[in-house]
């Protein structure tokens, strides 16, 4: 069966998803993208297709072994997608917002679709049930707002999340915690409602490793899939054989 690798290297991690047919088999995070770290994986599956979505500045050598080696392509606005991007400059949407929609579209047809990725950043994404990516909103992600807290005041430490803290914090450590994780859902409950005061039909999506921090505090009902970036990136190869 055909082996299909989809790479995703965001800010945080570099990761990639094994594909055997459509199947999702194996998801892995890479310690670097030197030329020796992919060309190990490319001899352990031996795919036939790679693609690549990138949001940093990577190897450029990984590309040319890619090519040399697999069928390659690398996710960019030129790339021949199922959905439309009427936007004023399609050159900057994101690799991975565009992997997002075209998963949440893939498998939520018929929906409009409020995909929220969850990363270094906070990525709101919405394509409506025409297949239309309209964009969405960005704001700083859980880790970007710990460190922003330490970075820019005298003498808040760094503190790092945790899914067991009260509502009222009774220490410096779970003021924090509460602040920024709470703080978090709420904002992500609200800018749901928004969505649904505007659009019918509204299907919501979280993924990223970071939703297991928010949930418990959400009022929302929310579908969680670590892995949609990679399933958006897989039906991407197959409309760029």
């Amino acid at each position: 069966m055909l082996t299909t690798l989809c790479f995703d290297f965001g800010n945080t991690r570099l990761k990639y998803a094994v594909f055997e047919g459509a199947d999702l088999k194996e998801v892995h995070v890479l310690k670097d993208d030197r030329e020796e770290t992919i060309r190990s994986v490319l001899e352990k599956y031996g795919p036939v297709k790679t693609i690549l979505s990138s949001v940093i500045d990577h190897n450029p050598d990984l590309e040319q072994l890619l090519t040399a080696e697999t069928r390659f392509h690398k996710l960019n606005h030129h790339s021949m997608v199922p959905v439309t991007t009427p936007v004023g400059k399609p050159e900057t949407i994101g690799a991975d917002r565009l992997a997002l929609v075209v998963g949440a579209s893939h498998f939520y047809p018929g929906r409009n679709n409020l995909v929220i990725g969850l990363g270094s950043a906070i990525t709101y994404n919405y394509i409506n049930r025409f297949l239309q990516f309209l964009g969405g909103s960005i704001s700083p992600g859980m880790e970007m707002r710990f460190k922003s807290l330490e970075t820019f005041t005298a003498k808040l430490p760094l503190i790092n999340p945790h899914w067991n803290f009260p509502l009222v914090g009774y220490d410096t450590k779970t003021n924090i915690q509460s602040g920024v994780i709470v703080g978090m859902a709420k904002e992500i409950d609200g800018i749901i409602e928004a969505y649904e005061e505007r659009y019918e039909n509204l299907n919501v999506l979280m993924t990223g490793g970071d939703a297991q921090y928010f949930m418990p505090f959400m009022k929302k009902t929310i579908i969680t899939d670590p892995d949609l970036i990679f399933k958006g990136l897989y039906v991407i190869s197959e409309f760029n054989p």
